[in-house]
């Protein structure tokens, strides 16, 4: 698996959303845009496809914007993932491998496998956590 640049800017974009669960606001594709640093229109293709998978929801109007379609803690990074990459275990057709090839096609299977396992694991609201600590660590002064 690898990290893409879609995938990590849906997660930078849905951890924004992540923080204004409580409140209930949305938030403007122009304001999560220019909070991380991600250009409008690509972020415009990713919520789409965020969208489409149940993940977030758009309101119209002037006070619109997106919000998460379902708690932070029951959308696991595996499901951000599969939204643009798929994460089906890799297939090899199995011909007369060497012992070292089989042995490599195996260690990457279960490499991929464990991956699989933490994405599965970690939510949106564990990345805001993280977040929010990452941030108190920031502002420490040190005299």
């Amino acid at each position: 698996m690898e990290l893409s640049a879609r995938v990590e800017y849906a997660l930078a974009a849905l951890i924004e959303l992540a923080s204004q669960f409580e409140e209930a606001e949305p938030l403007q594709i122009k304001q999560i845009a220019a909070q991380q640093g991600i250009p409008d229109r690509y972020l415009e293709h990713i919520f789409n496809a965020l969208g489409r998978a149940g993940i977030v929801r758009g309101l119209r109007g002037v006070r619109g914007g997106y919000l998460l379609a379902r708690q932070p803690q029951k959308i696991t990074l595996l499901e951000v993932f599969e939204c643009f990459e798929s994460s089906q275990a890799v297939k090899y057709v199995q011909d007369s491998l060497s012992v070292n090839r089989s042995l490599i096609r195996d260690t990457w299977t279960e490499a991929h496998n464990k991956t699989k396992d933490v994405l599965h694991n970690c939510t949106l609201e564990d990345l805001y956590q993280m977040r929010s600590k990452y941030e108190q660590v920031d502002t420490m002064y040190y005299i």
